[in-house]
This record gives structure tokens, sequence and C-alpha cells, in this order.
């Protein structure tokens, strides 16, 4: 788990078998086993190289994250270690579980801030937006300002700092970033879609009719 708060900003390459991630300098040392937040996808250390970990990375996280295609390229990647119980959470909950694929509409440049508008590939996805919802941009932690289409368009802004400090500094329109909805949410779905299911019932106590008798029992009246 984590809390979207970067860290550090890494490169990834290609290693055989491995995808090399360096730049953890700033949260080592790592153990093996350890899990580290790379562009927002939970990436578990199977090794070590100078400056990270080398990882390996399964069909499934290939074709829903922007991992493959930036490690081709040596790309700029944002670092997050895995969350500690005794840690602040100043971001939200994160689970590095990447839903889909979006892409950078637009960037303005504001006078205090950075405007960016981004897409869901899937629209499908688009329901989990909402006004002044989280959402995790590229492992970033970032609050939507709007959102247009059901939620497949959104957009958010960006401060100096989160600017300066992750990689959305080396982003064009037409890039490509990875998103998680917030996780409460689709939990919150899932549930909500069972109920009524005989292999999941909806439990609920109904409350007792309060009565006289019931008044009395439970020692609200003199007898």
């Amino acid at each position: 788990m984590f809390t979207g708060l970067i860290q550090s900003i890494g490169t990834i390459n290609r290693q055989s078998e491995y995808l090399a991630v360096e730049g953890c300098e700033p949260f080592s040392p790592l153990v093996l086993g350890d899990s580290v937040s790379v562009d927002g996808v939970c990436l578990t250390v199977a090794d070590f190289c100078k400056g990270g970990f080398l990882a390996n990375l399964s069909e499934e996280t290939l074709r829903r994250t922007t991992l493959g295609m930036k490690a081709d390229k040596g790309g700029f990647v944002n670092l997050e270690p895995a969350l500690r119980l005794s840690d602040r959470l100043g971001g939200h909950l994160v689970s590095g579980h990447v839903d889909d694929l979006g892409e950078i509409v637009s960037i303005e440049r504001m006078s205090n801030s950075w405007h960016l508008e981004f897409c869901w590939k899937n629209a499908e996805f688009g329901k989990y937006v909402c006004e002044k919802g989280s959402i995790a941009i590229n492992g970033i932690s970032l609050t939507v300002g709007g959102g247009f289409e059901e939620g497949r368009r959104f957009w958010v802004a960006i401060i100096p700092h989160t600017w300066e400090s992750t990689s959305l500094k080396y982003l064009s329109v037409g890039s490509l970033v990875n998103l998680e909805a917030d996780l409460m949410a689709k939990y919150a779905e899932s549930i909500l879609g069972k109920m009524g299911n005989s292999h999941f019932p909806l439990r609920l106590n109904t409350p007792p009719a309060v009565t006289k008798e019931w008044l009395a029992s439970n020692g609200w009246l003199d007898n």
C-alpha cells in the first residue's frame, strides 16, 4: 500500500529479463521482497542494481501500464516505497494496481499552478471519477478538479511543488499515464453490486419496534 506522495524521480530500462529501476537512494536501503511504486505500479524487489533494484514484469503489467514502453526508452518514473503503519497518510490509499491507461489531453500553465486534462482509454472507468475525489496518476495522489463525459475526461490542478517533484514535468500532450481509481470507490461498488446475491446476502439488523413493553424491559420506564 502507498500514499501517492512521491519520494524520488528515477529512470527505468530493460536489463535482460528484468526491469531495472534506478534512483531509489532517497529511501534506501531496500531488501529483497520489498514493494516499490514505480509510476503507480507496485513492483517487487527481485535483485539489486546500482542505485536501485531489478523487478520482473508480468504480461498483465506490460499490457495495462506504460512501464514496458518507458523501459524501451529509458524514461523517467515516480518512485515511492511501501507505506509503513507508522507513516502519515498525506495523500490517499493507493494500492499500486493500475486500472487503465489515460492520455494527457491538454496542459495549461496558470499563474499559480498547471491545469492538466486527462482522458481514460477505457470509458468504463469514468464512473469512478467525481469532483474533489482522489485519483492516482503515475502514482501521484491528486484531487479531481472536475469531470466531463461522465468522468471519462477530467482535470487536475498541479501545484509547483508537485510539478517539480514528479515526472509530470517531462510529459506532453498525447503522453500516456497510469491511472488508478480511488480504492474505496471500487470496494463500495463491488459490495453494492453483490447485495441481494444468494451467495452474498445483505444482512442488516432490523431495529426493534419501540413499544411500551420494550421501553420497560430496557429500563426506560418504571414498573
